[in-house]
């Protein structure tokens, strides 16, 4: 069943690097450029599902403490910061096509590289932890915490200044405004690289567990 589940996701991702270069019409303005918002703003989703999960998870540790459920946080938190890190990457590439410069201080760069810096901290602070549930214990009210901003730096405080960002897929009146095969696209490459995050966090927080025995040790 696993690998009819694998089969299907890399299917599911072939077909949208299929539409999105062959398929999905480029964007007025921008040309080529625009097919990277399949990749720029799905790995931007899941670097804030990821820290979600994050948080979730830690929660689940302090109701049960289950080493499991810090496993799961930590391993979500691990894949959060690689796909904002991707997020970061295509952005400024598009940035340095557009602006002629990799990086202008735009809000909605900087504010995704002021959580990727939050989140990194956390691996510094877990790292001076010995004792697995002590570690767990204050990670878990860290990713609590860190993702209580979330929303400030990813959908509040970019929209409170002036942006260079290209108009958001929803416009001020609340409709789409995306060419209907580029929605498409749009959507199936967010349900993918969300599949993409599902597959690797199960994969990464089991490889977690078995390096630490049964998850329930000290």
């Amino acid at each position: 069943m696993d690998n009819l589940l694998k089969a299907g996701l890399g299917l599911w991702m072939t077909l949208v690097l299929v539409g999105a270069f062959l398929y999905a019409p480029t964007a007025a303005g921008l040309r080529e450029l625009s097919r990277i918002i399949y990749f720029h703003v799905p790995a931007a989703w899941v670097a804030v599902l990821a820290y979600g999960v994050a948080m979730v998870q830690g929660i689940f540790y302090l109701r049960h403490r289950d080493l499991r459920f810090d496993a799961k946080s930590s391993a979500a938190v691990e894949l959060g910061t690689l796909f904002a890190v991707l997020a970061t990457v295509t952005g400024a590439l598009f940035a340095r096509e557009t602006w002629g410069v990799y990086w202008n201080w735009d809000p909605r760069q900087t504010t995704i590289v002021v959580l990727f810096f939050i989140y990194v901290a956390y691996f510094s602070f877990r790292g001076t932890l010995a004792d697995a549930h002590r570690r767990a214990r204050l990670s878990a009210v860290y990713v609590v915490f860190a993702f209580s901003v979330v929303p400030f730096l990813v959908f509040i405080l970019p929209r409170a200044y002036v942006t260079l960002h290209p108009s958001p897929l929803l416009n001020a009146g609340g409709r789409v405004d995306m060419n209907p095969q580029m929605l498409q696209v749009f959507l199936a490459a967010l349900a993918g690289f969300t599949g993409v995050f599902v597959w690797m966090h199960n994969l990464r927080w089991r490889a977690e567990v078995l390096s630490g025995g049964d998850g329930d040790g000290e």
